[in-house]
Order: C-alpha cells, then structure tokens, then sequence
C-alpha cells in the first residue's frame, strides 16, 4: 500500500460511518482484491477495522482511534485527498505547505508510547526526480491549477513538436494530470480529448466563459483512455535474441520495457521481447552490436539496418587525395 493510498483509505474510513469496499475502490481506483489485502494490512497493523455484512452493514472504523480530521481546514483536507502525488508533485502544485502543515497537525495529535516506532515522514526521503534532469520551461502546475478550478474555457498557444509554429486553441479543460514526472492539461478541443504537455504551453489566459465538457466524462476517465490510446497508437514490440553475456546488462538498460521467455532460452541466448514507444527508439539496440539479433517486426529490422548504414559510412575512411 502506497503512503498517499494508505492517508486517503483512512480518511475515507474515519470520515464516514460506513462504507462499502465497492465504494472503496471506487474513491482509490483500485481493484476490490487490492482493497480488501488493504483493509486485512490495517487490521493487522493494529487498527480496529471491523466489516459487517448486510445491506445496512460496510467498513467501519472505531470512533477515537483513526486520525482526528476535525483539526483540519477545509483546504488542508483538501490538499491531502489527492492521491498519487509524490513530494516533487505536490511542490509543483504548491500543495506542499498545505500538506506539511495538515500532516503536523495529524501528527501532534497522536499519542507516542515510549517504545513506538519513528513514523516513516521522519525516516524515509523519497525524491522521484532523474539525475540531472533540467527544469522544464513553459507553463507551470502551480501556475495552471486555478483557473482550471474555476472551470473556465483557457485560450492557449501550444507548441506542438508536429508543428513549424505554436497553435493557438480554445480548449475546455477536464484538469491537470500527471505522468512518468510529466505534467499534462487534460482538455477537450472541439469537442475532442486531447493531453497538452505544460512545458509546451508558451502562454495561456481563461476566457470569460464556463467550460464544456463532454457529459459524464471524469479527468481520471478521459486521461486513462488517452493514455491507452497513447500505449495502442505508439507502442513497437521487438521480438529479439540477446547473447547470455549481455541478457543483464539489457535489463538494467530497458527494465520493464524488456520481457523474457523463460521458455525458450539456450546456453548461448535469451529469447526477448522489448516495447519501445517509437520506431525511431530502437536505436537503443545498436550499442549491443551484434550480441543482439533482432528477428522481428520487419520495420524494425529495416530501420536498424539503415542505422547501421549512416553508421558505417559516417566512420568510413575518407578518400585519400
């Protein structure tokens, strides 16, 4: 259970008297089998969650031993009811002091026996940011999220990588999601749902109008089904080969993007499948040489091919005088 799952489960159990694991895994977005190992790892954690069944029955939490929201503001409940966020994402949002601040209260509240465990805030430092990775430019979430929330129509000039120069679109704005540490806008423009990348928003501004949203069409909604369109539309899986010399090193490269068969592997090499977003990524598979033999898909092969080719020519010796 993910640190954000387990404060959001607990706020939906101390803040309601009862409450179904249907309802559960809706508000979480997590299967039923992943709510109940949930509710059974609080139970075990000590916590008095208890389950009665009938149709008036559900989860309950016993009054007095959960967290003690009263000392919350509305806006700290608030901040601490997105899920998903890590530290980096929060900060972004501007959502980090609110949460800091939520958080200390929850914590001065609660009674520390001598031999308690340090809680994990205190001990534990996640930063989820790549090495060297440069700050984005354009337009920023914190920046964003407040006419999103008015729920305005935004004008913005979007520069797109298709395109020779930014676009200016009216789009009708669902909110702001985010993606392998990529922040998005999430909006309908024309009527179409489409994900906008903030660093690529050169400018934007609300237009005096409320947005208009397709009906019963959610953010979590529309941006999954993008984002399994996205998977569908630019997803390439290369069947390949991989020398027993190099099978570790090319896992520690392409991590879960690399699959092996288990089934058919021999002495000499690994049968692998490897899912690249483009056709232009399998570039990747050039510094292996020819530890790696690539058998499938045809474009793939052909490309690597005139790789290799520009490749060769660029180190070929220069004609002598």
């Amino acid at each position: 259970m993910t640190p954000d799952r387990f404060f959001s489960l607990m706020v939906l159990l101390t803040s309601r008297e009862a409450v179904t694991t249907q309802e559960l895994a809706s508000a979480l977005e997590v299967s039923l089998r992943t709510i109940t190992r949930d509710l059974n790892w609080l139970r075990d954690a000590g916590l008095p969650v208890t389950a009665h069944r009938g149709r008036l029955g559900g989860v309950t939490m016993l009054p007095g031993s959960g967290l003690d929201l009263t000392r919350l503001t509305p806006v700290e409940r608030d901040h601490l009811s997105l899920t998903g966020l890590d530290e980096k994402q929060r900060a972004e949002l501007n959502a980090s002091a609110e949460t800091r601040r939520a958080l200390s209260k929850l914590a001065a509240a609660q009674t520390r026996r001598v031999d308690e465990l340090l809680p994990l805030t205190d001990v534990v430092h996640v930063d989820s940011r790549p090495w060297r990775q440069t700050r984005p430019s354009g337009t920023t979430p914190a920046s964003l999220i407040g006419a999103v929330r008015r729920g305005h129509r935004l004008r913005i000039e979007y520069a797109s990588p298709r395109a020779s120069c930014p676009r200016d679109l009216v789009v009708d704005p669902y909110g702001l999601f985010a993606k392998a540490g990529i922040w998005y806008l999430v909006a309908d423009c024309a009527r179409e749902p489409r994900m906008y990348r903030l660093e690529r928003i050169r400018t934007w501004q609300e237009v005096d109008q409320p947005r208009r949203i397709r009906e019963n069409e959610t953010l979590a909604a529309v941006a999954a089904a993008l984002v399994d369109q996205w998977d569908h539309n630019h997803v390439i899986e290369v069947s390949a080969t991989i020398d027993q010399s190099q099978i570790e090193r090319a896992q520690r490269i392409f991590g879960l993007q690399l699959v092996r068969d288990d089934d058919d592997e021999s002495a000499t090499g690994h049968k692998v499948t490897i899912r690249f977003p483009h056709l232009e990524d399998v570039r990747a598979l050039l510094p292996f040489g020819s530890t790696i033999t690539v058998h499938g898909p045809t474009e793939a092969r052909a490309h690597l091919r005139c790789l290799a080719t520009d490749l060769a020519h660029h180190y070929a010796p220069s004609p002598t005088s």
